[in-house]
């Protein structure tokens, strides 16, 4: 029996993409070239935002969009318990702390009502995570960020094409941070990421930073002391036309996340979509009883899934020593989610199967 797959990048490697890849290798420029800018500038205009920074990875796109923001030695930020790790060792790279908040029962969003109680002098910014590809409740975390001269931060790196309100993730904050690697719901096969802004001065910041602190047009000065971070051209040559198919990729996975919810009803609690929001699905995530034993069931049936994430970033080994105290939805929730395959090249068996298995395990 064919395995059924978590996720699958969403790769369309025609002949369009093999001449593209060959065209870049034979110009003999492969970082910080036309490719790169011309992804800067058209996922901005995706992105909703006026410019753009290509980047080695999401995670770099958040170490350094937080730098870009200002953030100094000892600031905090807060930001959700219920994301990768990724999240809050951005900000410990960036010499912050990371002030971590409980989640929305629902959507496992970051609960706006919780941030204000979390804000002390030393707070500099929030970073909301739109978990899932559910867009986070924006409104309410900029009236707080105006309130008290915080930056917001946008970790967008699960949410490409995701709307909040009819407008895209992305141009919700001062900056946003996109990831693209394979799993994502746009790749450029391998690693990458974008900081797309509202803001020149944080993208040409960034910029700068990604490319050991240099300037544009500038080779052995250095204004910062920055990182290489640098993608490459094949990868945004890539992207670029991944770009151009991610909003029908999105449509799929939209109608993929339809059918789950009709045919697994009353069998597991299927994520919600609130009324403001276009959710994407880069994962398709249920709260599930004896969700272990169901996880286990379906991989005897070759249906592969996975929990996104089992341990809140509060209960990590490598935060013990920061002094969080419990977060009981995030801890809750840890226990009882499963995400089920979700990608754009499901086929109308696998999803039957799929609910076919998760309706068996519990006899409806």
């Amino acid at each position: 029996m064919e395995m059924i797959r978590l996720a699958m990048p969403a790769m369309a490697v025609d002949p369009e993409m093999k001449k593209k890849v060959l065209d870049v290798l034979s110009s003999g420029r492969y970082i910080l070239g036309d490719e790169t800018s011309k992804l800067e500038s058209e996922f901005s205009i995706f992105a909703g935002t006026k410019a753009g920074a290509a980047v080695s990875s999401g995670t770099a796109a958040l170490h350094l969009a937080l730098l870009a923001l200002g953030l100094k030695p000892g600031d905090e930020v807060i930001t959700t318990t219920h994301s990768f790790i990724a999240t809050a060792n951005a900000i410990v790279h960036a010499g912050g702390k990371p002030v971590l908040v409980d989640i929305e029962p629902d959507t496992h969003n970051i609960d706006a009502s919780k941030i204000e109680g979390a804000i002390t002098p030393r707070t500099k910014g929030i970073v909301p995570v739109h978990i899932y590809g559910h867009p986070a409740d924006m409104d309410p975390i900029t009236e707080i960020a105006q309130k008290h001269g915080l930056f917001v931060l946008e970790d967008a790196c699960q949410a490409h094409g995701a709307k909040y309100k009819g407008r895209p993730v992305g141009s919700l904050g001062d900056a946003a941070a996109f990831s693209f690697f394979p799993s994502k719901v746009m790749t450029v096969c391998g690693d990458g990421g974008i900081v797309a802004t509202g803001r020149e001065d944080v993208a040409e910041r960034v910029r700068m930073l990604r490319n050991q602190g240099r300037a544009e047009g500038k080779k052995y000065e250095h204004d910062a002391i920055g990182f290489n971070c640098r993608i490459s051209e094949v990868a945004c040559a890539i992207g670029r036309l991944e770009l151009k198919k991610v909003a029908g990729w999105i449509e799929r996975r939209r109608e993929i996340a339809s059918k789950y919810g009709k045919l697994l009803e009353g069998a597991v609690n299927c994520p919600a979509e609130k009324g403001y929001a276009k959710a994407v699905y880069y994962v398709y995530t249920v709260t599930a009883d004896d969700r272990d034993g169901l996880k286990d069931s379906l991989k005897k049936k070759a249906i592969e899934t996975g929990i996104y994430y089992p341990v809140p970033i509060h209960m990590q080994p490598a935060y013990r020593d920061f002094g969080y105290k419990r977060m009981p939805v995030a801890e809750d929730i840890a226990g009882r989610i499963l995400s089920l395959p979700m990608h754009p090249f499901l086929k109308e068996g696998d999803i039957r199967r799929v609910t076919d298995a998760v309706s068996d395990f519990y006899g409806s």
